[in-house]
């Protein structure tokens, strides 16, 4: 909710930013106590709300770039040549391009070609080359049985320790909320008792000046009335 302050009792509201002179701003308190507010559970009151936000929306026009002080979003930095290919791709609603097994395949040599010396040593050569592939793994196989199990135990010990240390920090930053929440929740009670006890005086105030100038009527109407009597008494004696 917005109240709007009196410009010459209020002090203009600064934004400071680096490098930038201060500038006044319109002099506009916001008001909002959560904790101490509870005319938003009040019938026809959301639906006002709704329509004030919907209208401010409407009205507001941005002179600002309120993100500039936050460094460029760099969406390339982690885009690979593949990637860039790939987005290239699908952009243009190519279809996707199938998995190639031809590294996988022994073929032999075309049928022109089945006495030609080369064209054999092309295919020994893929021959072994793949053979190779295959005993690469073999060997990596081997060297998993014998050293994964230890390393995938420090790993799981460096999972452990930085779980433990995300869940400290984030039990801390849950602490901190609770704690502005509550010292939150102080203040504006605190303000809400201080609140309702000006609100009583001003109502009490405000009835006692209704009854100071409904008394102040009622004498001025008495003091009409006497004038009226002492004019038709004066006339009555000049009359005599």
């Amino acid at each position: 909710m917005e109240v709007e302050s009196d410009p010459e009792q209020a002090l203009p509201v600064v934004e400071l930013v680096e490098d930038e002179q201060p500038k006044p701003r319109p002099s506009i308190i916001i008001d909002a106590l959560p904790y101490i507010d509870t005319q938003f559970e009040e019938p026809g009151m959301k639906e006002m709300v709704t329509h004030l936000i919907e209208e401010e929306k409407r009205r507001f026009r941005p002179t600002k770039n309120y993100l500039e002080h936050l460094p460029k979003l760099e969406v390339k930095r982690f885009e690979t040549p593949l990637l860039t290919s790939t987005y290239a791709s699908l952009a243009a609603r190519n279809p996707p391009e199938v998995l190639s097994m031809k590294r996988y395949e022994l073929p032999p040599p075309p049928a022109g070609k089945l006495t030609d010396l080369a064209a054999w040593s092309e295919c020994v050569d893929n021959s072994s080359a793949q053979l190779f592939h295959q005993q690469v793994r073999l060997w990596n196989l081997e060297l998993m049985l014998d050293y994964s199990c230890e390393g995938w135990k420090n790993y799981l010990e460096i999972l452990t320790r930085m779980v433990g240390v995300a869940g400290g920090e984030l039990a801390e930053i849950k602490k901190r909320i609770q704690s502005t929440n509550w010292s939150r929740k102080s203040t504006q009670l605190t303000t809400g008792e201080q609140l309702g006890q000006l609100e009583s005086s001003w109502v009490s105030l405000v009835s006692k000046n209704y009854e100071i100038e409904r008394a102040c009527l009622q004498l001025e109407s008495m003091i009409e009335e006497g004038k009226v009597e002492v004019a038709r008494s004066q006339a009555m004696n000049m009359d005599e």
